[in-house]
Formats: C-alpha cells, structure tokens, sequence
C-alpha cells in the first residue's frame, strides 16, 4: 500500500511537471503535499527522493525541495541524448513497421493536431497539448514493445518539459506537430534514411527554438495541484 502511494504521488508530480502546472523553481513543501494526497509526510519524502534522481526536483539541505530548473547546459545535454537514442529508436522502428503500428502513430497524430488548435484559442488546454506532443515518441518505443526504452523516453521527455516551459518560444508547438506528421509518413514509406534525418531535424529544431535568455516563471504549489 505504501509503495502504490509512494508511486502514485511521484506520478501526480511528474505529470503536474511536465503538463506545467508545477513550474521550475516552485518550493515542493511536505506537509503541503502530505495534506493534499492525505498521506504521512515519510511517504511524501520517498515520492520526492524518487523525483530527485530523476532529476525532476532538487534537493536542498535546510530548505527542502524544488521542482528542477536545468540550466542551458544541462539542455543542450538532453537534448544531444534524444537525438543519439531516437535516431537509433527510429532506425529499429522502420524495421518493424507494420500498418497497426502506423495507424497508432497517425491516431495520435490526429490528437496531436486537434489539441494544438485547442491550445490556439484556449490556454488552459496547453497541458494537454504539451504532454500529447512529448508522448508521441514514447509511443513509438511502446509500439515497438520495448518497455525499458518508453521508460527511459518518458524521463529524459519529462526533463525536456521543464527545459521548453523555460526556453520554448510560443510558436514551435505547432511546427513540432508538423514534423512529427512528417515523421510518421517517412516511416510508412519504410524511407530508413529519410524518417532519421527528420527525426534527427525535429529535434535539432526543438533545441534551435529554445531562448536561453528567457525569464523563468514561477507558480504556487497548491494551485498547481488544484488543476
């Protein structure tokens, strides 16, 4: 029971941190948080040693935790990881294509899409558009059946949404929408080389749109797990 707590409060976090809710720099009080999921604040200093080695939050003697704030090169480090895993991740997919694996991908390309016209008009759908655009490449690994590689995605993803809630220009969700269409159409044409070098380009893209000399935002920990 423990553990399933455990884990159930890093999962509400990390999602609250990769939806951007919790914003980087925000203090991650204990008792705060022991009062909101209505747990002992042992079980929430577990979920927070667990974010910590994920590199979600930080941990700082004496004044306790803080959602993470990576710094331009702790970025671009993540960022040259994405490129040398999904390159090889994309290589493997081609080999393994088949017309269901495709049709997910179009699938949730499709939602892609429509929560990026969403987020145009209504603000508020922001989160669901950030977390759909980070999935699409943890898809493709679990399309595959490699666990360990979605699982190892899905963090070094959750460490990209903190970097693009700081750096990320306005605009580049819809282009990243757009590679990923792309993507996916090089991949039905089984074009090996083609489906790498827009992997590898959507990425480089991502990176070349972050603005390092942005001003970090802030957020207030009870609100953000209001949402």
């Amino acid at each position: 029971m423990e553990t399933s707590s455990t884990s159930s409060i890093v999962a509400a976090l990390t999602r609250a941190i990769v939806e951007h809710r919790l914003q980087p720099g925000t203090k991650l009080a204990e008792q705060k948080l022991a009062d909101h999921f209505g747990v002992s604040r042992t079980l929430v200093r577990q979920a927070l040693f667990q974010l910590a080695q994920n590199r979600l939050i930080r941990l700082e003697p004496a004044r306790g935790a803080f959602v993470a704030a990576p710094s331009e090169d702790e970025a671009r480090q993540v960022f040259a990881v994405r490129r040398m895993l999904e390159a090889e991740m994309t290589r493997a997919f081609v080999r393994m294509v088949t017309p269901a694996r495709i049709r997910a991908l179009r699938e949730h390309v499709a939602l892609e899409k429509a929560a990026v016209s969403q987020a145009a008009t209504d603000q508020g759908a922001v989160p669901g558009r950030t977390s759909l655009l980070g999935d699409f490449h943890v898809r493709m690994a679990e399309l595959m059946g490699n666990q360990v590689l979605a699982d190892m995605l899905g963090e070094l993803i959750s460490r990209s949404a903190l970097i693009t809630l700081m750096y990320q220009s306005a605009r580049s969700a819809a282009h990243s929408h757009d590679e990923h269409a792309a993507i996916v159409k090089a991949l039905a044409a089984r074009d090996e080389a083609q489906a790498v070098q827009l992997m590898h380009e959507h990425l480089l893209h991502v990176e070349e749109n972050l603005m390092f000399d942005r001003q970090r935002p802030v957020n207030d920990l009870s609100l953000a797990l209001m949402s």
